[in-house]
């Protein structure tokens, strides 16, 4: 009598595989690691990558829109930015978004 009742409220057969319960989470995951998790580490490392590599003389644009050439490298982590003739700012690495060109280095 009893065990008619915990069917009833959603017992689990004797007979049914316990993992089955959770292989549609688990795909779920599968699927969310090759469409979004993988490919977001895949730009990211790119653009660190991007990052290091700049040197006096590329054109680049920063996270808020400006673009400019590298004049200098100051620090590890700040560039001298010139953004118009004579006009110059001092911008973090990670404030750079993307590098426009290959650029030429100051004569």
């Amino acid at each position: 009598m009893f065990e008619s009742i915990a069917y009833a409220a959603g017992g689990q057969p004797a007979g049914q595989n316990p993992i089955a319960a959770f292989l549609p989470l688990i795909l779920i995951f599968v699927i969310f690691y090759f469409l979004l998790i993988r490919p977001q580490q895949k730009r990211q490392k790119q653009h660190q990558q991007m990052i290091e590599s700049l040197k006096a003389g590329d054109e680049i644009i920063t996270s808020g829109g400006i673009y400019g050439k590298i004049d200098k490298v100051i620090d590890q982590n700040t560039f001298l930015v010139e953004i118009a003739n004579g006009v110059k700012i001092k911008v973090v690495k990670s404030a750079i978004a993307s590098k426009i060109g290959g650029g030429t280095e100051n004569k």
